[in-house]
């Protein structure tokens, strides 16, 4: 590996911090390593992938606010196997980009407090991403840095698709549709093109269902209109995500029957969507497991409104051409596919049962009016191409 050419790229969460290991010799960021360190565990563990070769390693570091020992021990271990001296830029996956960012950025002062000043608008989930940037900037001042967001995908769309009916003013100051998982819709896109060409050109219902769940209606590779809106928990409903609510049950929460709002923000963040629902677990593992008649019903209500979703979408681009599952869920749960595409039969979508069933690409029967498959997403994949984009050295 020539020096100057890896890229690390870092998704930071709540409760892990996910890092993936690119070499970019040959211009292009081929994937050589990834890992996770699980920030519930006692002892930290950092679980480390190199090719085939997986490894659990004991951390020392103790836990702190800014994570800075905890960071400087992971890339002393990562140092061990890779040599980060040839590191060319750290990309970081940034949830919120509001209005100001429609692409990647390169990390600098000004960039950076305009990235803090969006927190009030992802309050559980960008403290988090912009922990590690300064934690970075401390360790390793001499990095660059990039910023890749997850809103930045959407802003293709109108203002028509991004407007709340209520007052004007408060658009105008940020209350509106933003979307989320753009850069897992950004890699989809892209693939589909390699794929399919023709489909991707055309109009395609993208369904990322994991433990976050969004759908994103793309024409020719351009993001029209998505489940997410302002907020994280919109759209459809989730592992522990309530999804689309009708407001008035929040007024009631809050005024009948006096809930405090940090544990109404919780249950709807944390207690509710599939977890909620089922009572049992959030995770569509185990209630397509169960027995138990509200782990079917879960399950049903989960497929019955991403199928109702993604006909919404079509109906903004006129059409629909394909349909694409993606994430946890969708990659790998032939169950919640055919239930979906059950529920959308009246659209002409036919399944290959055999085809679902091992979890193929293509998952349609020959017969069906509409393509319908099953692609893996790699969000880590667009950091890094972003960040080799932006994070190339400045002319002198």
């Amino acid at each position: 590996m020539n020096e100057g050419h890896l890229v690390l790229t870092f998704n930071a969460g709540s409760s892990t911090i996910k890092y993936g290991l690119f070499d970019c010799t040959a211009g292009e960021p081929v994937h050589i390593g990834s890992g996770i360190v699980d920030l519930r565990r006692e002892p930290l563990m950092l679980h480390m992938q190199e090719g085939a070769v997986i490894d659990d390693i004991a951390l020392t570091a103790p836990l702190t606010e800014d994570l800075r020992e905890v960071i400087d021990e992971v890339l002393d271990r990562l140092g061990e196997h890779f040599p980060l001296g040839s590191l060319l830029a750290v990309g970081h996956r940034v949830v919120h980009g509001g209005d100001q960012f429609d692409g990647p950025v390169r990390i600098d002062d000004t960039n950076l407090l305009a990235m803090e000043a969006l927190v009030p608008l992802a309050p559980l989930h960008q403290p988090h991403n912009l922990q590690l940037v300064h934690a970075l900037r401390h360790l390793r001042p001499d990095l660059t840095q990039v910023a890749s967001f997850d809103t930045a995908f959407h802003r293709t769309q109108s203002n028509l698709v991004r407007h709340f009916a209520i007052p004007q003013e408060l658009f105008d100051e940020g209350v509106k549709r933003y979307g989320f998982h753009g850069l897992s819709y950004k890699y989809i896109a892209s693939r589909l093109a390699r794929l399919e060409p023709s489909l991707a050109a055309g109009r395609v219902v993208v369904a990322h269902l994991g433990s976050g769940a969004s759908l994103c209606g793309i024409e020719g590779g351009k993001s029209r209109d998505t489940s997410m809106g302002f907020s994280t928990i919109d759209g459809v409903p989730m592992a522990t995500r309530c999804g689309a609510l009708d407001p008035g049950v929040v007024i009631h929460l809050l005024k009948q029957r006096r809930m405090p709002l940090e544990e109404v923000e919780d249950m709807l963040y944390h207690r509710s969507g599939l977890l909620g629902l089922s009572g049992i677990s959030a995770d569509c593992r185990d209630l397509l497991e169960s027995g138990a008649p509200a782990a079917q019903e879960a399950v049903e209500y989960f497929a019955l409104h991403v199928a109702r979703t993604a006909a919404a979408l079509a109906t903004t681009m006129g059409g629909l051409d394909a349909l694409v599952f993606t994430a946890g869920i969708g990659e790998h749960q032939p169950p919640v596919r055919e239930a979906v595409c059950r529920h959308l039969a009246w659209l002409g979508l036919e399944l290959d049962s055999e085809a679902n069933a091992a979890n193929a690409t293509r998952v349609h029967a020959a017969s069906s009016r509409v393509a319908v498959l099953a692609i893996p997403t790699d969000e880590e994949q667009v950091i890094a191409e972003e960040a080799l984009s932006v994070g190339q050295p400045l002319p002198a």
